[in-house]
């Protein structure tokens, strides 16, 4: 069974569609040819990096939704028609080409990856983001990975509910509540998605060598955050501000893969004015 069967070729001078897919809304929850050419897609523009199963687990979720935000859609990780519309606009490519490549033993990570069809590879759910972990996060990792999984049942009758009763596997309650003082003292007044952010920036420091391995060093590092010098930091979060960190921890980052911030109208250094800037937030500039 070949996968991502109704992609356009790339050579084609036609404007892609939709009929890649089927006309119905693809939600978490689905399994099948329709969540294989929506994994195909988000993976080859760069949305997605998970397994190619067939099965709309959390990983694809959050996925839909940074693409939907990154094209100014609206984002409710579901995929409808116009969400249908802009992925095959977004990702239309050299479907032959690929094909010789795989058939040649090249195992690409995008169109047609998977040698398995999905139906052999539906079991394989999307792992979590758990990272960088601290003693105190090891012991919590089996009642929280078993909270995990209730909470994905949970969700996938309702995929536009919040996340943030869902604590995933390796954070531990103390990760969450020291990112959401963060996030409330770095950035309460900015946008939704600029809180998220901020929290982004925090666990994509997470995954880079250059800083430490675990929440607390992160947050606690020395001139790293201004609020903690200012003492800001110790104030109360509110509860979107947990909303934000959750979100962020499940896979949603509008920063961009952005590892510093600040804002333009107070930063005094001149060496974050040299980071190769992605974009800006309500008042923070995110950067890597």
């Amino acid at each position: 069974m070949g996968l991502a069967i109704g992609l356009t070729i790339g050579l084609h001078s036609e404007v892609p569609t939709s009929e890649a897919f089927t006309d119905q809304v693809i939600q978490q929850g689905a399994v099948g040819e329709d969540v294989i050419e929506l994994q195909s897609r988000l993976q080859y523009i760069g949305f997605y990096n998970g397994k190619i199963d067939g099965v709309f687990g959390w990983g694809t979720y959050w996925a839909v939704r940074n693409f939907q935000y990154e094209f100014g859609m609206e984002v409710d990780g579901f995929v409808g028609q116009k969400t249908k519309d802009m992925l095959v606009k977004a990702s239309e490519y050299d479907k032959q080409w690929v094909q010789e490549q795989i058939n040649q033993g090249r195992e690409f990570t995008h169109y047609g990856g998977q040698k398995r069809p999905w139906s052999e590879q539906q079991q394989s759910q999307q792992g979590g983001q758990g990272q960088g972990e601290t003693e105190q996060q090891q012991k919590g990792q089996g009642q929280e990975g078993q909270q995990q999984g209730e909470g994905q049942a949970e969700q996938q009758e309702q995929p536009q509910e919040p996340t943030a009763t869902n604590v995933p596997n390796g954070f531990s309650q103390n990760d969450i509540q020291l990112m959401a003082q963060a996030v409330y003292s770095e950035a309460r007044g900015e946008p939704y998605s600029g809180q998220v952010a901020v929290a982004a920036v925090i666990l994509n420091r997470l995954e880079d060598s250059t800083f430490p391995d675990s929440i607390s060093g992160i947050i606690f590092e020395p001139l790293a955050f201004t609020a903690v010098a200012d003492g800001q930091f110790y104030m109360q979060p509110d509860e979107q501000s947990r909303e934000a960190v959750m979100d962020a921890i499940n896979g949603w980052d509008p920063s961009g893969g952005a590892i510093y911030y600040f804002n333009p109208d107070t930063a005094t250094s001149d060496w974050i004015w040299s980071r190769p800037q992605i974009k800006k937030i309500g008042k923070h500039i995110f950067c890597r």
